[in-house]
């Protein structure tokens, strides 16, 4: 048998294709749902503030939830943890059934809070758990694998659920986000972690040291865990850097991308979907670009960054609709590369009792600030072009792109010298 054919039957038998399928299913019933609120509380206020309330309530929970699934992932088993969180969010999906006027939109908020809240919870710990499930020599592919999962949910989550929403009512969108958490949670009951090299499911080492045993126990192990990253390893301290700084300006992009489509190229909301459609496309793409990489991971993350400022820029002075969209999809290639570079960079540079920490903060932080961004990017926009202010980030993707790689280039330098 080949190589590649080892590497499938591998991760057919430790179960990554439950774990695929799980958050495929979940993905694109929370797109729906999402689609469907926003269209719901336009309809029941005509309020731009109250759409910015509803977006601003999904983000708010990562700063303090996101770190708690990284510390109940080195305690419970994984899968526990994914089952329960898809369970517990199966009613609160079903409470939007009952918003019915403007008086019970508070229902909306509190739930979209909660559904948010599951999956901060919910997201560093299914990505923690990919390392378990998946050879070393295989993290690469299945990254690769997650960023085609992110551009199907976008591509069939966001259009299709607009479609739905459109014909049917938002309320179906409702009790279709309800059923994909079951449905997600019933094939996740099925998936089994195996137990080679001392993995258990958990994520720990049965012989592991104190110090890594420390690191799941409460604030001496979040302590241990944030001077491991401090003092880690260069390649580590670079992707620190970059998941703190993108999201900074990554807020703009987000919301510049409604408002090109509406106010620039006069597209509407069909040309919202198109360029979310776009961004799907590439990110889809960007799995079997990155079955072409083998080497230099990092230095293809910071080129990856560097490519979506100089595209952010191109995007900004376009003057069809149909260059941008091409754009976009570019733009979403490069970075569908770049993530699964850093994400299985992350996973190598690591210990598997780490990674729950570490990724439950990395995405508490990078969801506060892109909170963060949007609100600036809100708040600019009545004072700056849009067109003005897409390439001024861009600029700045490409200008911590450079900085990055000079950073790295130095202390590399540095390193070698103090060898001799």
């Amino acid at each position: 048998m080949t190589q590649t054919g080892n590497g499938l039957s591998v991760l057919r038998g430790q179960g990554y294709s439950r774990l695929f399928a799980a958050g495929l299913i979940n993905g694109i019933g929370d797109r729906f749902s999402s689609v469907a609120m926003l269209a719901l509380v336009l309809q029941l206020t005509g309020s731009g503030m109250a759409v910015g309330i509803s977006l601003g309530v999904r983000v708010l929970p990562y700063l303090f939830m996101a770190p708690l699934g990284g510390m109940l992932a080195g305690r419970l088993p994984r899968k526990t943890i994914m089952m329960a969180v898809d369970i517990m969010r199966v009613p609160v999906a079903l409470s939007f059934l009952w918003i019915n006027g403007e008086d019970r939109l508070w229902l909306l908020y509190a739930g979209s809070f909660i559904l948010a809240a599951g999956e901060a919870v919910y997201s560093p710990v299914r990505k923690s758990s990919i390392p378990l499930l998946a050879a070393p020599d295989s993290l690469l592919r299945i990254n690769g694998l997650e960023q085609l999962m992110n551009g199907s949910v976008l591509i069939l989550g966001a259009f299709t659920g607009g479609l739905v929403s459109l014909w049917f009512g938002p309320e179906t969108a409702f009790v279709m986000n309800a059923a994909s958490f079951l449905v997600a949670a019933l094939l996740l009951w099925g998936l089994q972690f195996p137990h080679h090299a001392g993995e258990t499911e958990a994520g720990t080492k049965h012989d592991a040291s104190a110090e890594q045993s420390e690191l799941q126990q409460g604030k001496a192990g979040r302590l241990r865990t944030l001077k491991y990253v401090a003092g880690g390893s260069l390649v580590l301290q670079v992707i620190i850097a970059y998941e703190l700084l993108v999201p900074v300006i990554n807020g703009w992009d987000n919301v510049l991308i409604s408002v090109y489509a509406v106010q620039v190229f006069h597209a509407g909301d069909v040309g919202v979907g198109a360029f979310y459609a776009a961004l799907g496309i590439g990110l889809s793409l960007s799995f079997f670009a990155g079955r072409l990489l083998k080497k230099r991971l990092l230095a293809v993350a910071l080129a990856g960054l560097l490519a979506e400022g100089l595209l952010l820029m191109g995007i900004s002075a376009s003057s069809h609709f149909a260059a941008a969209f091409l754009l976009y999809i570019l733009l979403s290639l490069s970075g569908g590369v770049g993530n699964a570079c850093l994400d299985t960079l992350v996973m190598r540079e690591t210990p598997s009792s780490m990674q729950p920490v570490i990724f439950g903060m990395l995405s508490a932080a990078g969801g506060s600030l892109i909170g963060v961004s949007m609100l600036s990017a809100g708040w600019l926009l009545d004072y700056v072009e849009p067109r003005q202010l897409g390439f001024a980030g861009g600029a700045g993707f490409a200008g911590i792109a450079l900085l990055l790689g000079g950073y790295y280039l130095v202390r590399s330098k540095r390193k070698s010298l103090s060898r001799i």
